[in-house]
C-alpha cells in the first residue's frame, strides 16, 4: 500500500472527521492518532465528507478521515462525489469493524417504533435486519448516524422514531439503547481513508 508520510503531530493536530460526537468516523481518527502517535489530536466534527474536505482546503484541519467502502453496503457514494470536488493527498487507510446499534429515546418502545433515521449505509448494512424486524417503518436518510442520534436526543426527530448508531451514541446522548450488533454481516467492516490537502 502506497502512503505518504502523516502530518506531523504536534499539541494542536487538527482531524477533520465526518461525522458527530460518536461516530464511527471519530473512532477511526482516535485509532490513527494512536497508530501514528498524535497526542491528545483536536477533533474537528464537520459531519459529511464534503465538509471534511473543505476543512482540508480552508486549512482549518491537518488531516481529514472519512470512510469510503463497506463489506455489506459497498461504496460511499457521498466520500465519491465530495472526492471529485477537492484536491488532497492520500495518507493511510484504517479497516474498522462496526457494530451498528438500534436506539431510541427513554420510554419508547419497540413496538412504538414507526420511522428509522441513519445514514443510507447504515440502513444498507441492516437491510435485512430492519425488513424482518420493521417491515412497515418509514426509513429516513440522515447525513450521519451520530448525528441522528444527536437530532432524536434534541427532538428534531419525532418520539415514535428509531435511530441506527454507533453503541456510545446512547450513551452520549442519553438514548435507550434497544439492541446491539445489528448489522446484517459479521464482520461488518468499514474501510476509512486518511487524507492531508
Amino acid at each position: 500500500m502506497k502512503k505518504t508520510a502523516p502530518h506531523q503531530s504536534s499539541p494542536s493536530t487538527c482531524i477533520s472527521v465526518s461525522g458527530a460526537p460518536g461516530s464511527f468516523s471519530e473512532e477511526a481518527a482516535l485509532l490513527y492518532a494512536q497508530r501514528h502517535a498524535i497526542a491528545n489530536p483536536k477533533i474537528v466534527f464537520s459531519i459529511d465528507m464534503e465538509g471534511v474536505l473543505t476543512s482540508l482546503d480552508k486549512k482549518q484541519s491537518d488531516i481529514g478521515i472519512f470512510p469510503v467502502v463497506n463489506s455489506r453496503g459497498g461504496l460511499v457514494q457521498t466520500a465519491f462525489k465530495a472526492m471529485g470536488k477537492h484536491v488532497f493527498t492520500y495518507t493511510d487507510e484504517l479497516w474498522l469493524e462496526v457494530y451498528q446499534c438500534l436506539m431510541t429515546l427513554p420510554g419508547t418502545t419497540k413496538k412504538q417504533i414507526k420511522k428509522i433515521a441513519s445514514h443510507p449505509q447504515a440502513l444498507s448494512q441492516c437491510e435485512r435486519y430492519i425488513r424482518k424486524e420493521f417491515p412497515n417503518a418509514k426509513l429516513i436518510e440522515w447525513e450521519d448516524t451520530a448525528k441522528a442520534a444527536a437530532d432524536l436526543s434534541k427532538g428534531k426527530l419525532s418520539k415514535d422514531t428509531a435511530v441506527i448508531a454507533p453503541a456510545r451514541s446512547a450513551q452520549i446522548y442519553d438514548l435507550k439503547l434497544i439492541e446491539k450488533g445489528i448489522q446484517d454481516n459479521h464482520p461488518n467492516l468499514t474501510t476509512f481513508i486518511a487524507v492531508t490537502k
